[in-house]
């Protein structure tokens, strides 16, 4: 068989059955072979980038998800590296493959030959150029051992035109991959770790991504259930404890935090972080307020990880789940025999801070204020729903007032942040998970960046409701901005000649939408939220399509965040939630 051909069975006994791309002349053999070998599905993107993201958002929404992007040589693999670089930033692993030209033309400069194995080698675990036909299979077997092996993340195949044309030897029945390696804590690890929460009286459990790519949450939770420890969720964690569980403390940060978890971490004594990497939004460039006086154990599957914020009292190089195996087994034991701490009190005053320190979300304004919008989303949108996002004041407010209740619910593009991700990751967790309601969240110039790919989801029936807050400005940084005392190039507001009624909020996302195939509502009055996205699900449900829902906010909006990047120093720009009518779909009912 070719050596395209060998490729695309390697796909299918690795588990491949989704593919994201676009086609071009130097990939066209292994799209061939796709077609004629079969087995794999393939969504076809408006861009490159896009399709990088659909397999990112593809990754992320069940365990053992490998998403899988192809384009064509030259440009198709530069417009990925924005793909790659999200990827291996948040530990997701995705293959991306790219034709490339003839081996020989190589180094003549040959129409769309670059070196992309060059230029994505620092945005992935390994990218190569395949030079010998007969090694396709083995660069594909190590691929998939790289991606799923220590931390994840992603690998590129470049296949030169010719080496996918190759006639080579091999028999797809006798392939098997190649086992995963994960580093696993020892028990006298487990044991130094839980002397650690013996020796405290207010510990914390700070639970990051790394146990949501382990597909540990279960244990995670059994953990602080058979402790008593509460949990503080990093924004890349978010989901490993369902919101409305009474050890689930809020979050923590500069900006994706609640006024309650940061007050509770703040009162800690002991900190276990477990695949987390102790990222500056979560604790600030001020460690001194993060760290104070606390004693802090660090979990992580990546060795190098371990140190390189600060120093922890103590490290443990460990998959996930392998580490909350061992803890459990050691806590029992000393449950048994009546040595674990009584943190009852300690519990009674984080729920207490989670009871009373709340953000206000109702308001009436109109134009509206963007916290109605996710005290909306919250009475529309149930715990079943996978939210999807990547940055802006969309983002860390949706952060802030949403409630998550299951792993992979949360699906954030964290470290990265690329604007326009938001739309094809969506359509990746969609088509990953067609069953379960998908709400995608997005500021003005986030939508506008890859809108485009709406019209992949009208043209493969992939429906999900997006929600869309314009307030036509880049509003978190006009908000960083106002440090330097600028409001300079941030501003998108202009009176479009062909829609004067939406005054100077510039682009028509209704016409747009609906001319990428798709439906979309836009509200003025934050009244008529709950109504408008109640017939976004209808209107998604009758036409396999994305719907947008526009919410029309006030043009400046300040959202709660640090102004000096310290957890300890959250500027609330608004007014507090002071009685239970402020924040009605909080976690948990205001108290006094």
């Amino acid at each position: 068989m070719t050596a395209a051909a060998a490729a695309v069975e390697i796909l299918k006994r690795e588990g491949v059955s989704q593919a994201f791309g676009v086609p071009g002349a130097a990939i066209n053999p292994f799209y061939r072979e796709l077609k004629n070998v079969g087995g794999i599905s393939h969504t076809l993107a408006r861009h490159v980038e896009g399709a990088s993201h659909m397999a990112e958002g593809y990754t992320r929404t069940s365990p053992g998800n490998i998403g899988v992007c192809i384009g064509t040589s030259g440009p198709a693999g530069t417009d990925m590296i924005t793909g790659l670089y999200s990827a291996i930033a948040d530990s997701i692993p995705i293959l991306c493959i790219t034709g490339q030209a003839p081996v020989a033309k190589l180094h003549k400069e040959d129409f769309q030959a670059v070196d992309i194995a060059s230029i994505a080698k620092p945005v992935t675990k390994a990218a190569t150029t395949v030079l010998e036909a007969a090694q396709v299979p083995g660069v594909f077997q190590q691929a998939f051992h790289l991606m799923r092996s220590g931390r994840p993340g992603p690998v590129l195949i470049d296949l030169p035109i010719d080496v996918q044309l190759t006639e080579i030897e091999f028999d797809p029945e006798t392939y098997e991959p190649l086992p995963v390696y994960k580093p696993r804590a020892t028990r006298a690890q487990a044991e130094k770790a839980i002397r650690f929460l013996l020796d405290s009286e207010r510990p914390l459990i700070v639970a990051g991504g790394g146990i949501i790519n382990a597909d540990a949450s279960d244990l995670l939770v059994e953990f602080a259930e058979l402790t008593g420890v509460p949990v503080i969720s990093t924004l890349m964690g978010w989901g490993v404890i369902p919101d409305d569980h009474e050890l689930a403390a809020g979050m923590v940060g500069v900006q994706t935090s609640h006024r309650y978890g940061n007050a509770t971490f703040l009162e800690s004594d002991f900190v276990l972080g477990i695949g987390n990497r102790w990222a500056n939004r979560h604790t600030g460039y001020n460690l001194d307020a993060y760290l104070g006086d606390r004693k802090f154990v660090h979990v992580d599957i990546e060795p190098t990880q371990i140190g390189k914020i600060f120093a922890p009292d103590f490290g443990i190089a460990s998959d996930a789940k392998a580490a909350l195996e061992l803890f459990i087994e050691v806590a029992k034991e000393l449950k048994a025999e009546g040595k674990l701490p009584d943190y009852s009190a300690w519990v009674a005053s984080h729920l207490e801070r989670k009871g009373s320190l709340q953000r206000r979300t109702h308001f009436d304004n109109v134009p509206m204020k963007p916290q109605r919008v996710y005290e909306e989303m919250n009475k529309a949108f149930g715990p079943e729903t996978r939210y999807v996002t990547t940055i802006g004041l969309s983002q860390i407010a949706g952060a802030q007032m949403l409630h998550v209740y299951k792993p992979r619910h949360w699906i954030n593009c964290g470290q990265a942040g690329p604007l326009g991700w938001t739309i094809p990751a969506a359509l990746g967790v969609a088509t990953a998970d067609p069953q379960t309601p998908v709400v995608a969240l997005s500021g003005d110039y986030d939508f506008q960046f890859m809108l485009e790919e709406l019209a992949v989801g009208a043209q493969h029936k992939i429906p999900y409701v997006h929600v869309l807050v314009n307030n036509a400005y880049l509003g978190l940084i006009r908000q960083a901005q106002g440090g330097l005392g600028i409001n300079f190039e941030v501003n998108l507001e202009f009176e479009n000649i062909n829609a004067p009624e939406l005054g100077v909020y510039g682009v028509d996302h209704v016409k747009v939408v609906e001319g990428l195939g798709c439906k979309a509502i836009r509200v003025t009055d934050p009244n008529e939220l709950g109504a408008a996205f109640e017939e976004a699900k209808k209107l998604a449900a009758e036409y396999s399509v994305p719907v947008v829902v526009e919410a029309i906010l006030e043009r400046v909006t300040n959202i709660s965040m640090s102004k000096t990047v310290d957890m300890s120093d959250v500027t609330e720009f608004e007014e507090l939630a002071t009685e239970p009518g402020h924040a009605p779909t909080a976690i948990r009912p205001l108290s006094a």
